[in-house]
């Protein structure tokens, strides 16, 4: 199996660190009609290093070796430098304890849905030419773009060079980033990019789509023949054929769905068994917007949130998905978002109550309500993170409660 941002980003789904985490500032106007980026954070910003200055040295005589000339060396690492951030960051990463139902609130909400749908009407005759050059719907192929970097928004500031360097000479998982260090290099030499287009999330991830570097060199495509793959710039059409050409030669089945949402008998059935769909069928199980399900294709049948919450078939795109990053709430965003923005809509089921006893809607009317008394939580979304904690202490503090942070029933009942 190919190394995907999984292996990079391993703590936590991948999709979330440019869609909402630190070190990947959003595109801003910048009254041209086109976006520019917000400086990086200062921990982002090259710092004195002696050590990494003498990895550097040594790498270079590496590097040398292995092809790379001088030339591409000199300018690479000319302005360069060791990234604090990078390794806070690192060090930092914390298994995502997101549920599938917060997951999907932050990756397909309406407004992604939307947003996704404007942008696969602006870009629908690049996204029918890379569908018929390589069997990946549209819809597939805009949803990975609104999961990796919300439609092109959030590509990442990050000088790829300065960060790969930090974390090999950092040496937790030096051998990796040495390897995509070098990677980054040859695309360098190719003359694919610059070194000061070549920016990322924090562990390297480039561009709309986030390759790593070693992904890019081994997948990405030049789709209109200029001589060079750029998956940076504004024109999102390299990255765009890039994502689908990655799909299609991890074996993406043309014409096949990733999954369907269903409904289970009365009785239940077999989570995580795999059959025929027409045997599925047979045992009862029916497409949750009321399809048949007929055919001798072999489909999985998962519930990730447990019982009494969305469960769901998937096919072998769906496993080609999980080639992309191998988180089964990434997957499942994707596929979820590409039928939402091909004019699907939510999915059927519910999801049962927090461990709070709030359900999403509870959690959005309390955010709702907490906006109204001046706590800035942002646009309500039902996904309580530290903003909405924060929020509950103060209130609780203002109003003489004990300070939890901690969300319930009673508290959105004294809300009003």
């Amino acid at each position: 199996m190919p190394i995907t941002r999984r292996h990079v980003l391993s703590g936590g789904v991948a999709a979330l660190a440019l869609t909402g985490c630190g070190g990947t500032p959003m595109r801003v106007g910048n009254g041209t009609g086109r976006p520019r980026l917000a400086p990086p954070e200062p921990a982002f910003r090259p710092i004195p290093n002696p050590g990494w200055d003498a990895w550097v040295r040594d790498f270079r005589s590496r590097a040398a070796a292995r092809g790379i000339s001088a030339a591409t060396l000199n300018t690479a690492f000319r302005g360069a430098g060791y990234l604090p951030g990078v390794i806070e960051r690192d060090r930092n990463q914390t298994e995502s304890n997101r549920t599938l139902e917060d997951y999907l609130a932050i990756v397909a909400n309406d407004d992604k849905v939307q947003s996704g749908r404007a942008a696969r009407a602006s870009r629908r005759a690049l996204l029918g030419e890379i569908e018929t050059r390589y069997g990946v719907p549209a819809e597939v192929v805009a949803a990975i773009w609104g999961m990796e970097s919300n439609y092109g928004s959030r590509r990442g500031d990050i000088s790829v060079i300065s960060a790969t360097s930090t974390l090999a000479f950092d040496g937790r998982r030096g051998a990796f980033f040495e390897k995509q260090l070098m990677a980054a290099l040859r695309i360098l030499q190719r003359g694919d990019t610059t070194p000061a287009q070549m920016t990322g999330s924090w562990a390297g991830a480039m561009g709309h789509t986030q390759f790593i570097p070693t992904t890019f060199d081994a997948y990405a495509v030049d789709f209109r023949g200029d001589g060079r793959r750029d998956i940076w710039s504004d024109d999102p059409t390299d990255a765009l054929a890039s994502a689908a050409a990655y799909l299609a030669k991890s074996g993406w089945r043309r014409g096949t769905p990733w999954g369907y949402e269903v409904r289970l008998p009365g009785g239940g059935a077999p989570i995580g068994s795999t059959r025929a769909l027409s045997d599925w069928a047979s045992a009862g199980l029916t497409r949750a917007n009321g399809g048949r399900l007929s055919g001798a294709a072999s489909a999985r049948l998962i519930q990730p949130a447990g019982a009494n919450s969305p469960a769901f078939l998937t096919l072998a795109n769906f496993r080609v998905i999980l080639r992309y990053n191998n988180a089964e709430k990434y997957a499942i965003g994707v596929g979820h978002l590409s039928d939402r923005i091909a004019g699907g809509g939510p999915l059927r089921a519910t999801f049962p109550p927090d461990r709070h006893g709030l359900s999403l809607q509870d959690r959005k009317r309390l955010q709702t309500r907490l906006n109204g008394l001046g706590y800035d939580l942002g646009t309500p979304d039902g996904v309580l993170g530290k903003k909405s904690e924060a929020a509950i202490r103060a209130y609780q503090r203002a109003n003489g409660m004990a300070e939890t942070g901690t969300p319930s029933p009673e508290l959105l009942a004294r809300l009003g």
